[in-house]
């Protein structure tokens, strides 16, 4: 088991060195805009867990995914050589959800908004329901109904 520090700096420069080699090595036409988010290294620095983005519809997506999984050996070998590490992590292409969660937040925060605006919308033609001052008043006490007189 390796120290945590040691898997976060290796996972930070996995991050760097498979970003680099995407943008000026790999020349797959499958491969659109991606972006490498984040990467994970197990404790003994024998996986790691590649997250991207791909910016574009679901089939650019998916022929980004089938080049990063073609281009995974290239990847390695160039993460090996890289790092130095005398056992060279596997790499495991995973997308990233959050983008997708962030959008699903994005929308029900515009529900939230709208339904907002509908009850503000009522709130201002609205009029109380019973006196317009509601608060109770104490009595006032007549002469004719004081008791000791």
């Amino acid at each position: 088991m390796a120290d945590a520090a040691r898997a976060r700096r290796l996972s930070g420069r996995i991050k760097q060195i498979v970003a680099t080699t995407i943008e000026m090595q790999i020349k797959d036409p499958r491969l659109g805009m991606v972006t490498i988010t984040d990467v994970r290294v197990t404790g003994d620095l024998h996986d790691a867990t590649v997250f991207y983005t791909v910016l574009g519809d679901d089939e650019e997506r998916a022929a980004s995914a089938a080049a990063l999984e073609s281009a995974r050996g290239v990847l390695r070998s160039e993460v090996g050589r890289q790092t130095g590490v005398r056992f060279t992590p596997s790499l495991t292409f995973v997308p990233d959800a959050l983008p997708d969660n962030a959008r699903a937040l994005e929308d029900l925060l515009a529900r939230a908004a709208a339904e907002d605006a509908k009850v503000e919308a009522v709130r201002r033609g609205a009029k109380p329901a019973g006196e317009a001052d509601p608060y109770r008043k104490p009595r006032v006490v007549e002469d004719d109904d004081d008791p000791e007189s």
